[in-house]
């Protein structure tokens, strides 16, 4: 068995580590009878039928489908693997960095290993970084591995900013806490991917092999692969057998998909043997995901911002592990339809289609039928054929007939009417994270005697748009909530336009560009009898300072009509006019925070 230690960082430190090692000793002991018996299981039983069945449904549904021998090396029948396993690994070592601790005066107290749970956060151990002072002081080393010829790499050191967020819990011995977007040589965060958290028990199951990526000792980076056996699972811990070294606080443990189901964190003392280890022991990724649940109402709104947008990646992940279900929709299915109703806010207020500037226009994806616009249930929808993504989509929300219609079966649908090579489908989003983000929010064209065809309107892969890890749900949730909210409780009649900023240096995943911004035209009839077309747009760019571009959370802007007409070359005509910010140079780019920023 390996001699393990946890990081013995700084003389405030012995107490606690000691206290967490005799802590494990104490859970190890008290399940000797219990890990006897589950080892002689394992001797006859596969781990999928020693496990719960919950936990063992779970584990085989994250399963990469076209993985045939997956189930084969859970229950120890195989070990061989697709040579992509490798670079799969690779990749998510990358989000793995060193945590060099010190103190206020820049003395170096010791190492120790965390790694991104999301595009601003990292989590390590409460003894690694036990307070906000010891994040503030302290640094985290990304890139600090060797090279083919075994020379190190420049490490790129970013500063943590606890000031932003930080959560920490002793009994948990895990840390969490904001990483400034960019690191004191320039590089960005961004580059580091991060480490998807699952919330769901069943990630891994006893008798399963797991793999650490680590700092061993404060070394360059190092792994251990499928040495490593899960001998017991209890509570909020993991105990498993691994080589790891003081430094190697806080690595993340996987399993054969790579993904994250532990946090290391203390070594088990042999009570028979002194100085030896009988055991590792890892905290839970489920038991700390439902901690970070119950601080959200502690938190300050950005705070909540941040750790809505880690839950928001959870929940996406747990959903992507189903295969992605197509329906077949037939074209008779949308005779009749006029979609978007120009004079919808009534005669005096006609908000006609949008044009389009000369070098889109013949981008647009042409109809059979004739024409570039697809109609579907109040509303409708222009699409980009180098994009295979909506330019923009066009939806009437009546509040006075709104309905309360269920979600459904979450069937996507490709549009008979427009060929398949321009739409984009489950090529883009199958088998990963993406979130298949509704333009026209499910709910929105929910009403009338037709609510329940609308809503399978909305399941069209034109209506969506893959949106990135870490774009900001909340608020352009909340301003979606406002105006519908506006709709519903004053009957009112809203039109919004909706739809991606396409740009040249957008990512490219999967032969797809995935757009980085968002923006949002809500036009509506004011209490007065006046129109109000105001726009939004959700981006990383720091509009108040026009900066080229910061890596970091998603901020959302009340912005000009004018503004998105020049990001887009879609063209709104009058609207402009009707703009309650148009020309007020005080307020040219305005923070949207919560729905009373809002400017009507």
């Amino acid at each position: 068995m390996s001699t393990i230690r946890t990081d013995r960082l700084q003389p405030a430190n012995e107490a606690l580590v000691e206290m967490q090692q005799r802590q494990a000793l104490n859970r190890y002991l008290e399940r000797t009878g219990e890990r006897e018996h589950i080892a002689e299981e394992l001797k006859s039983k596969n781990p999928l039928e020693v496990d719960t069945p919950e936990r063992a449904a779970f584990r085989t549904a994250i399963l990469a489908p076209r993985d045939g021998l997956a189930v084969e090396r859970i229950i120890g029948n195989n070990d061989l693997f697709p040579i992509a396993y490798l670079q799969a690994g690779l990749n998510a070592s990358k989000a793995v960095c060193r945590i060099e601790v010190r103190d206020r005066v820049g003395r170096v107290l010791g190492h120790g290993t965390g790694f991104l749970v999301s595009p601003t956060l990292l989590l390590t151990n409460n003894h690694v970084l036990e307070n906000a002072d010891a994040a503030l002081y302290s640094l985290a080393q990304f890139n600090y591995e060797l090279d083919l010829t075994l020379r190190e790499r420049p490490a790129a050191n970013f500063r943590m900013e606890p000031n932003r967020f930080f959560i920490t819990d002793v009994g948990l011995d895990f840390t969490l806490v904001a990483v400034e977007p960019q690191s004191t040589d320039g590089l960005h965060l961004n580059d580091f991917g991060y480490l998807p958290l699952l919330r769901p028990s069943g990630k891994a199951l006893v008798g399963e092999y797991v793999s650490i990526i680590q700092h061993p000792a404060g070394a360059p980076k190092a792994i251990t692969i499928r040495e490593n056996k899960i001998t017991d699972i209890v509570d909020d811990y993991i105990h498993y057998s691994a080589d790891t070294k003081e430094g190697s606080s806080g690595s993340p443990v996987f399993n054969d998909e790579w993904i994250v189901l532990a946090l290391h964190h203390a070594g088990i003392p042999d009570p028979d043997q002194p100085g030896e280890y009988a055991a590792n022991e890892g905290i839970r990724i489920s038991s700390i995901v439902q901690y970070l649940i119950e601080q959200q109402a502690s938190l300050t709104q950005e705070q909540q911002m941040m750790l809505d947008g880690m839950i928001q990646d959870w929940r996406t992940v747990e959903h992507e592990t189903a295969q992605l279900t197509v329906g077949e929709m037939s074209k008779d299915r949308y005779a009749g339809l006029t979609g978007y109703e120009p004079g919808f806010l009534g005669a005096a207020h006609c908000v006609p289609h949008p044009a389009f500037r000369s070098d889109v226009e013949q981008d647009l994806v042409p109809l059979e039928s004739g024409g570039h616009v697809l109609n579907y249930n109040h509303f409708s929808i222009v699409m980009s054929k180098t994009r295979r993504l909506a330019y923009y989509t066009a939806v009437n929300i009546d509040g006075t007939q709104l309905k309360n219609v269920r979600r459904g079966k979450d069937q996507w649908y490709f549009d008979p009417r427009i060929e398949q090579k321009f739409q984009s489908g489950p090529e883009l989003y199958s088998d990963n994270a993406l979130d298949r983000g509704h333009l026209v929010r499910r709910r929105d064209p929910v009403w009338g005697d037709n609510a329940e065809q609308a809503n399978e309107d909305t399941f069209h892969f034109t209506n969506c748009s893959p949106q990135h890890a870490n774009f900001n749900q909340k608020i352009w949730l909340q301003l979606e909530d406002y105006l519908l909210e506006h709709a519903d409780n004053h009957q009112l009649k809203v039109s919004v336009f909706t739809g991606p900023v396409f740009r040249t240096d957008d990512m490219v995943y999967r032969g797809f560009q995935i757009p980085a911004e968002f923006w949002k035209v809500a036009v509506m009839v004011k209490s007065d009898g006046n129109l109000s077309a105001t726009a939004y747009l959700q981006t990383q760019k720091n509009l108040i300072q026009d900066v080229e571009f910061a890596y970091g959370a998603y901020k959302t802007y009340q912005v000009p009509v004018a503004q998105v007409e020049a990001l887009t070359g879609i063209q709104f005509g009058e609207l402009k006019q009707h703009d309650p910010i148009n020309g007020l140079e005080a307020v040219m780019s305005r923070v949207i925070e919560n729905a009373k920023d809002m400017i009507l």
